[in-house]
């Protein structure tokens, strides 16, 4: 019934995946690394990534969503379904202690990155872990705990710059996705580097060169590849 109570706790600590839709919020208890990764696109079963095949209006409170209204919505009570349309098209909600950790891991990955990969142009030297510390601390860098930190790493060195000289060896990927590909891949390259050159080819493949930083040649080549099921044609020069 609609309102049952299920915990006992006035309130705890849960990761949510949750959807706002037809005047009410669905909500489901997840794994929040397997959660991730789900809207990530890795295969994953659904059933490990729930902590609870239950389906709640509030699941803080313990509140168990009705099943006329679950079938109301979703077309079907079966928890499994529906919580893979909650976490496709709703959002995931975080422990505040869960987003930090996860930030604190992606930013010491970052940091990493461009201590292996970056020099300071002056001393063409790399940059000391501390400096980059610091730069991170200046130049106020957002961690995103939903994006993998290889995606974040060029858009967070344009924001280190104006603090911290930062210049990365450079590659230039030359790719061609075929047409099945192009339109879903197209975001994912812009996040990855810089897109030179690009032209849409006869048969409806994407012709383009794209600089990436040296040092994530491989992460690249590797997240290519994943999108395109291994079809994409990859020259690096």
């Amino acid at each position: 019934m609609k309102g049952q109570q299920l915990f006992d706790h006035q309130k705890i600590d849960i990761n949510l995946g949750r959807l706002k839709t037809h005047g009410n919020i669905f909500e489901v208890v997840v794994d929040p690394d397997l959660a991730i990764d789900f809207r990530n696109g890795v295969k994953v079963d659904l059933e490990d990534v729930l902590k609870a095949q239950e389906v709640f209006n509030d699941a803080n409170k313990g509140l168990q969503a009705s099943e006329e209204e679950i079938k109301t919505v979703f077309g079907t009570n079966d928890p499994i379904e529906v919580a893979k349309k909650i976490l496709k098209e709703g959002e995931i909600q975080l422990t505040a202690e869960y987003r930090e950790k996860v930030r604190a891991q992606k930013k010491s990955k970052i940091i990493n990155i461009i201590q292996r990969n970056a020099i300071d142009p002056k001393s063409g030297m790399p940059h000391p872990l501390n400096r980059i510390e610091n730069a991170f601390a200046e130049a106020k860098i957002h961690i995103n705990e939903f994006k993998k930190a290889e995606d974040q790493v060029s858009e967070i060195v344009k924001k280190l710059t104006p603090v911290l000289p930062i210049r990365f060896a450079q590659k230039i990927l030359q790719v061609i996705i075929p047409a099945e590909h192009a339109s879903k891949i197209y975001g994912k390259i812009q996040s990855l580097g810089q897109i030179k050159k690009e032209e849409w080819l006869n048969d409806g493949s994407w012709h383009a060169d794209v600089e990436i930083p040296a040092g994530l040649q491989n992460e690249v080549v590797d997240e290519i590849n994943k999108e395109t099921r291994g079809d994409a044609d990859i020259k690096i020069r």
